[in-house]
């Protein structure tokens, strides 16, 4: 809204043209959800005690895991509602990537609050049932690969490089916009892959079917990633944790792609419009933040699969729309070792017990963090240092833009 009041009916005021800078915007946009949440959260987390939205934990042997009993959860809402304000306040809401991120933000966000409502309000343990959160995984990735695929808004620009170096007009060393399925594959020379090439590989008659092989890989994505946020949500401040120095990342990721200059710079696929994205994720990042005050140990909410779902959907898509899917191993690498942990035990236990008999297991608990927790590590000290892993490998893929 500020951001049409100042950019079309306000325009001439002294100040307006701050508006037009991404760089202002960003700021304003964490600083206003950052702030929320930290003003609005604490009377939020009162409504739902009052409300006994507390968190039912099922006794799993660990140190300090009763004391959890009765905190309150559904916190999700939080980082959702400081999210939503902000993008709606200085963000272009025509822009195509910002109307994707919000159906992501809402659709993931109704769904995780279904589910935490079944747990919460209505006593089942076992929430909306598994199958129907993949449904509606599967529907959001069909809505996103399909516009990511047909929309005419959705257009890359690539490295000319028959273009005379000495141009200092950045624009003369991309080719015109385009239609295209490339992304960015992290350290590697000729860093840019097609979609396309994949069925054309096997057969040129399957070209007819790209549509369907992307939005499979798209849905894929998105249901590994949501999931794998919901499984890090076990101990008081990781999930948060982790994912604010994930979306910080991609908020540089975004900026760098969108920036004409800097991409040409670091040889990088410019990214028509994608700049818009970086105001959505540093609201994303505020929220995040503000809402670990009060999720760090010992957490006073817990945010509840309305949170944890919505964060990995978030991840995802960014990743997706700014072309950087293939460095989720990378950035989301803790999210990947959590999940891994999960198929691992689960596998060598089924594999060992029709073998040997008896069941087996490689670590003590999955996911990965219970392992630690049975070894004796304290909370604090197992959440930062994933942490401190999460920061290492979010400064490894942002320098993957030029290490080739």
């Amino acid at each position: 809204m500020l951001y049409y009041f100042f950019t079309h009916i306000l325009n001439d005021i002294p100040g307006a043209g701050l508006f037009n800078y991404l760089s202002f915007r960003s700021v304003v946009s964490f600083l206003t959800a950052l702030l929320f949440s930290l003003l609005v959260g604490k009377k939020i987390i009162g409504r739902l005690r009052r409300m006994q939205i507390g968190e039912t934990v099922r006794d799993l042997g660990l140190d300090g895991q009763k004391s959890k009993e009765g905190t309150p959860t559904m916190g999700g809402i939080i980082i959702i509602l400081a999210t939503l304000i902000p993008i709606l306040l200085f963000n272009d809401l025509t822009n195509v990537y910002i109307l994707i991120l919000l159906f992501t933000l809402l659709w993931m966000g109704a769904v995780g609050f279904l589910d935490d409502y079944i747990k919460v309000i209505k006593k089942n343990k076992e929430g909306l049932a598994g199958k129907f959160k993949i449904v509606a995984q599967v529907l959001l990735g069909i809505v996103v690969g399909a516009v990511m695929y047909w929309n005419s808004d959705v257009t890359i620009r690539t490295k000319n490089y028959e273009t005379e170096i000495s141009s200092i007009v950045a624009s003369d060393h991309f080719n015109d916009a385009e239609k295209s399925l490339k992304t960015t594959i992290p350290m590697m020379k000729n860093n840019e892959f097609n979609y396309e090439s994949v069925l054309r590989s096997i057969s040129p008659s399957l070209d007819q079917f790209t549509w369907l092989f992307f939005i499979f890989v798209v849905i894929f994505i998105i249901t590994a990633v949501s999931n794998a946020a919901n499984l890090t949500d076990g101990i008081d401040g990781l999930a948060a944790g982790t994912s604010s120095i994930i979306v910080v990342a991609l908020a540089i990721l975004a900026w760098v792609s969108g920036n004409i200059v800097v991409a040409n710079y670091l040889n990088i696929m410019f990214i028509p419009s994608i700049g818009e994205v970086s105001v959505f994720i540093s609201a994303f990042a505020g929220a995040l933040i503000g809402f670990l005050w009060f999720n760090a140990f010992p957490a006073q909410v817990f945010m509840g699969d309305t949170g944890s779902l919505t964060i990995g959907a978030l991840i995802a898509v960014v990743a997706i729309i700014i072309r950087k899917e293939l460095l989720i191993p990378i950035l989301a690498g803790i999210f990947v070792m959590e999940n891994a942990s999960v198929i691992i035990q689960r596998f060598w236990f089924k594999y060992t017990k029709k073998r040997y008999g008896a069941g087996r297991r490689v670590f003590l608990m999955s996911p990965i963090h219970h392992h630690f927790q049975k070894l004796g590590w304290h909370e604090n000290k197992i959440v930062v240092r994933f942490w401190i892993i999460g920061i290492f490998l979010a400064a490894l893929s942002i320098i993957s833009l030029k290490i080739r």
